[in-house]
């Protein structure tokens, strides 16, 4: 049920990247079109390709380092928080069955060698299982803890990308405004070429900048729900394997050592050495 789900987001993103796309690319002719009844005099140009070239070298970079970076965090959140990643099904079968069978050091090594997060929160629970099940308790939700704050730290970066989007827009917004006024203070009859150019390249990067902050705002929720999920799943199957474990060494320490019964040796017969005391008078 969880892979379909994952499966039907991962749909619905595609679907709306891909939309996305094709309103850009494709809506140039049809915003383009004149208003008036005199025909073009210059050939239509496609307002993708447009909003890239008004947005120049420097504001190319500076928005396009930043959704780099949202792609690859985006991928490699996604890669992680799965949860056949974080839980993997066989693991738990296997470590459960290890436990019946009260092969503890098998069970230990086996979380030690695994690199998920319960692998990883059973070995930090299972190593100080010996001084009490709450101490154990205490030492997988520290590590579960621990997980979990590294992943809401690279979530954060979402986040920041999603604040920094408009701000760059914003700044690329008033570098073109400040251009578009220069031409009208320029003595004689204002250029209507380089006040749209000016106008133009503002509207330009203000759309780039809240086109970047728009999925960095969504993944970023997304993933942040996804870890509270993952980690609250993760925490109740490591107590639930911590607390089978420790009643499991329990009884097999409560078992008392089989010992054969001694059996007192019967008294000698009396013969010739023997010395018998006399029947009382």
């Amino acid at each position: 049920m969880r892979l379909a789900m994952s499966r039907r987001q991962w749909a619905f993103i595609g679907v709306g990247l891909t939309a996305a796309f094709c309103l850009l690319v494709f809506a140039g002719p049809v915003l383009a079109q004149e208003t008036g009844t005199e025909p073009a005099k210059q050939p239509e140009q496609n307002i993708f390709f447009h909003i890239i070239k008004s947005a120049g070298i420097v504001f190319a970079v500076a928005l396009g380092l930043p959704s780099i970076a949202l792609i690859a965090l985006v991928v490699l959140l996604m890669l992680d928080l799965r949860m056949s990643v974080a839980i993997p099904p066989g693991f738990v079968d296997e470590f459960i069955d290890t436990v019946n069978k009260r092969r503890f050091k098998e069970a230990f090594d086996m979380a030690r060698s695994d690199s998920s997060f319960l692998g990883r929160v059973l070995t930090a629970g299972m190593s100080r299982l010996q001084y009490g099940i709450e101490d154990a308790r205490d030492a997988a939700q520290n590590m579960l803890e621990s997980i979990r704050s590294g992943k809401e730290q690279l979530n954060n970066y979402t986040a920041v990308i999603g604040t920094l989007g408009p701000l760059i827009g914003l700044v690329g917004t008033v570098l073109g405004m400040i251009r578009a006024f220069m031409s009208l203070s320029v003595g004689g009859q204002p250029n209507p070429a380089e006040l749209s150019k000016g106008i133009s390249e503002a509207l330009s990067i203000t759309f780039l900048g809240i086109a970047i902050a728009v999925p960095a705002i969504f993944f970023n929720a997304f993933f942040r729900n996804r870890i509270i999920k993952v980690s609250m799943d993760t925490g109740h199957i490591a107590d639930d394997l911590l607390t089978q474990m420790y009643h499991n060494s329990k009884k097999a320490g409560s078992a008392p050592p089989a010992t054969a019964p001694t059996a007192t040796p019967p008294p000698p017969p009396p013969g010739r050495g023997t010395v018998t005391s006399p029947p009382p008078a």
